[in-house]
């Protein structure tokens, strides 16, 4: 269901707020740097993948099976990382998701926008009753 334009300019004012405050928090509830992250994971975990396959290669020219088996783990371990690394990525435009065992976080980030959103009703009424 959309915003309508009064909500979506009070979240827009709220923003503002939240970055004049605090752009260090706001910056980091963004998730950008998470996506970047993923992604910089899953690039990494395919660049290992090739390594393991050119050690498999390798191993089997040279007639080492040891290689070969060094090989096989490495791009089995990559391969087990690009694709959790792939499921966690938020998408582009999307919150993301919080980590079920983060409880702890989970309850100070609560808190924390409980804080925030009593501070932005606090200014909401002093304002209207200017």
């Amino acid at each position: 269901m959309p915003l309508s334009e009064h909500e979506q300019r009070m979240l827009e004012q709220m923003e503002r707020a939240l970055y004049a405050e605090d752009p260090k928090f706001a910056t980091a509830l963004e998730g950008s740097g998470l996506r970047t992250y993923t992604r910089r994971r899953v690039y990494q975990a395919v660049a290992g993948f090739l390594v393991g396959i050119a050690l498999l290669m390798a191993g089997m020219v040279a007639q080492q099976i040891w290689v070969s088996v060094v090989g096989f783990l490495v791009m089995l371990g990559c391969a087990v990382l690009a694709v959790t690394g792939w499921r966690k990525a938020p998408k582009p435009g999307e919150q993301p998701a919080s980590d079920p065992s983060a409880g702890r976080q989970t309850r100070q980030r609560r808190s924390m926008m409980g804080r925030i959103e009593q501070r932005w009703q606090r200014r909401r009424d002093e304002q209207q009753g200017q």
